[in-house]
């Protein structure tokens, strides 16, 4: 490590196969915490190149708890994290809005290392218990079209820099390699990102992985659709820029979607979306963000179409029905 923290202090970069044997190295606990926060930091001050990247997600796919759920043909919808807004659980309450929709969804998360509530957070102090029980999984889709997989249980790299990443407080290489690393391994994905510089990055890795996906980023910096400027949206037919207004929405100022300063405060937001009883803002920002992926699924969709399933899903009690279902099965 001390010869590898050299050459990266020097601005070289890693090849493939050094990346790959690296996370697998720190996976095993050859590393100690220091030697990890420092490797860590580097990419903290220069950009991951594509080789490091997918040299990285190599050997945590290599090292993954697998899982196949081939048959649901799921969706996953995830933000990178790591865009220091502190927004409440927008993807996760998504997520349970197009399971409520009839769509299988596949959520691989974990905790907030960069923000007071990840996804993990909210789903636990629900009651919910993590699991790597396929049967349930199995169960738990078919009852309410909903999976959840903590990625540390299946990832044993993100169990040993769990500590580190909390302990820095901010973005981290692990909040790119999240998206990459479903155990399940997706074949459709809704992903936010906080910079373009990302999401072209992503772009083209999914572009080589031949799934239906669509990148979305806030253009003030969200990694998500936070409906507080304009954004970019790319997928398998290119890229396009949306503003609030062409889809009907107002502009959100961004307190409108802060999380609060506890996981109490963030889960109850999520609570409020999805028993209908949130801020105009909140619903919006789930609700077109939900949007968005049912067009992954549905390519064929006009995005107001998909915009009024979504809605619908909230609006009806089915998304909150998917959710307590899934409270039950898995707590």
């Amino acid at each position: 490590m001390k010869n590898l923290l050299y050459r990266l202090f020097e601005h070289h970069n890693l090849d493939h196969d050094e990346s790959r044997d690296t996370l697998i190295r720190m996976a095993k606990g050859e590393y100690n915490e220091s030697q990890i926060a420092a490797f860590i930091t580097v990419f903290l001050m220069r950009s991951i190149t594509i080789d490091e990247l997918t040299g990285f997600r190599d050997a945590l796919l290599e090292m993954r708890v697998p899982v196949d759920l081939s048959e649901y043909n799921a969706i996953d919808i995830v933000g990178t994290g790591g865009d220091n807004k502190n927004t409440f659980n927008i993807s996760t309450a998504a997520c349970f809005v197009v399971a409520g929709a009839g769509y299988n969804v596949v959520k691989h998360g974990n905790y907030g290392a960069s923000s007071v509530s990840g996804a993990s957070n909210v789903i636990e102090y629900h009651g919910i218990k993590f699991t790597k029980d396929v049967d349930l999984m199995r169960r738990s889709l078919d009852e309410c079209n909903m999976a959840y997989l903590h990625a540390q249980f299946f990832n044993p790299a993100m169990k040993i820099v769990a500590p580190v990443r909390k302990n820095l407080a901010v973005r981290t290489f692990f909040n790119m390699l999240g998206p990459l690393v479903n155990p399940t391994m997706p074949r459709r994905q809704m992903l936010g990102v906080y910079n373009l510089k990302l999401a072209r990055l992503y772009y083209y890795l999914y572009q080589l992985a031949g799934i239906d996906f669509a990148v979305v980023n806030s253009l003030d910096g969200y990694d998500e659709i936070s409906l507080t400027s304009e954004f970019k949206c790319f997928d398998r037919r290119g890229e396009a820029i949306y503003t609030p207004e062409q889809l009907g929405f107002k502009r959100i100022k961004a307190d409108e979607l802060h999380g609060g300063a506890t996981i109490e405060e963030a889960s109850k937001i999520f609570d409020n979306v999805l028993a209908d009883k949130a801020t105009e803002a909140q619903k919006n920002v789930v609700t077109v963000n939900a949007a968005f992926a049912i067009k992954v699924i549905n390519p064929e969709f006009e995005i107001s179409d998909c915009m009024s399933i979504a809605r619908e899903s909230v609006e009806s009690g089915k998304a909150l029905r998917s959710f307590k279902k899934f409270v039950e099965i898995n707590s």
